[in-house]
């Protein structure tokens, strides 16, 4: 963008960072979880970047508990909030420096990584310039000029081919050979952009020795044992496994967490979500819970939503073990593989979906068709749902 300086008479080029109110953004966010749209579609409506939307989200469901119990560092400054919703003009006037900053810092409750810090810098806030808030929440003043770009048409037309090569093919190809195989295709694409299309679609190549993340791993968090190798599993609710897939839908694509129970194969709980975070697996985790009781042991990849502190607490509140796959063996998880991959085969890839809405409905019949009427040739030819129940007799 070009400035004027009517001073100096010269020209000043500057890039300046859209802000946006709280109104806003709750607005947009109320709109994305109400599910008709894409995080894409959304996006492109409110000429908004997806990276905003999905950070604003986020941001969104963390402090969602704040407006129904106060905790003790929001009472601490209950009388000052009030008082700055009222009147936050006059009090920004009697405020001094220290406290700005603090109030500042408190009232965004702190970030927790390099999306949230960006987001948490205010631009022309009076006292407290963009440097200076940079300095106190230790992020580097260039970050905050980068925005990511929007999802091509043309890109999300490769996603769904590298899903489809993905499942139909191989999954054992990497992002070389999905290259080739793109080529082959009649894709005009280079090897770098195949690499970074499947990290944002969540996959890379299945190999009993190599490594896969459904998503990112985080090295901050704990990763657990496998516990299944050996393991005989006999009946319901011995061990359940989780897990999360890409789906292509028209103008975006969307995410399907999905419980499977291992001894049954019996699809427990699912749930469609245009973002990839914690609470799609935590909110599919507790739908099973209470449908289904509770497992003896939890299975999943060491993707960044299952080691999560909220995920691995809830299993912990229930006495779940819980078990994670071993370093790059996504076969240790075979069995929800296994149903994505019939999911596809089966529903996804000969169907359009023209909304959310209608991927829901039909994902829902394709479900409850699969646990209560599709033979499964692992079950010896019995119901998902029928082998489910008379397992659980085996419960000791």
């Amino acid at each position: 963008m070009v400035e004027f300086s009517k001073d100096l008479g010269e020209e000043k080029m500057s890039r300046k960072r859209k802000s946006y109110s709280a109104e806003f953004k709750t607005r947009v966010v109320l709109e994305l979880l109400g599910g008709e749209e894409t995080v894409a579609q959304i996006a492109s409506k409110y000429e908004i970047t997806p990276k905003s939307l999905i950070d604003w989200k986020k941001q969104f469901l963390e402090n969602a508990s704040l407006v129904f119990d106060v905790g003790s560092a929001t009472k601490a400054y209950k009388d000052e909030i009030e008082e700055l919703k009222t009147e936050n003009d006059a009090l920004a006037k009697k405020l001094g420096k220290t406290t700005i900053e603090r109030d500042w810092a408190v009232g965004k409750l702190k970030s927790l990584g390099l999306s949230n810090k960006k987001d948490l810098v205010t631009p022309k806030l009076k006292n407290l310039s963009m440097a200076r808030q940079c300095e106190i929440i230790d992020l580097n003043r260039s970050t905050l000029y980068y925005e990511p770009k929007p999802i091509s048409d043309n890109d999300l037309k490769i996603m769904k081919r590298i899903d489809e090569i993905y499942t139909d093919i191989s999954s054992t190809y990497g992002y070389r050979f999905m290259h080739r195989q793109l080529l082959e295709d009649g894709f005009s694409i280079g090897v770098n952009k195949v690499n970074k299309l499947m990290n944002t679609m969540g996959i890379q190549a299945i190999f009993p020795k190599k490594k896969r993340h459904t998503s990112i791993k985080n090295y901050k968090h704990k990763i657990y044992p496998y516990l299944l190798r050996e393991l005989e599993i006999n009946r319901a609710n011995q061990v359940w496994s989780g897990d999360i897939t890409y789906i292509p839908i028209k103008g975006g694509f969307v995410y399907l967490c999905a419980i499977i129970d291992w001894h049954s194969k019996t699809i427990l709980s699912w749930k469609i979500s245009t973002t990839m975070d914690t609470s799609l697996v935590t909110d599919v985790l507790k739908e099973a819970i209470e449908k289904y009781d509770i497992p003896v042991i939890f299975n999943s990849d060491q993707g960044s939503q299952y080691t999560s502190h909220e995920h691995t607490e809830l299993l912990k509140k229930h006495n779940i073990q819980i078990s994670m796959n071993g370093k790059g063996r996504s076969i240790d998880n075979i069995a929800i593989e296994r149903f994505f991959r019939t999911l596809k085969y089966d529903e996804i890839y000969i169907n359009e979906y023209s909304s959310i809405s209608d991927l829901r409905f039909k994902v829902s019949r394709y479900i409850n068709f699969y646990n209560h009427n599709r033979f499964h040739s692992a079950l010896n030819y019995q119901k998902p749902m029928n082998v489910y129940l008379e397992g659980l007799k085996n419960v000791a």
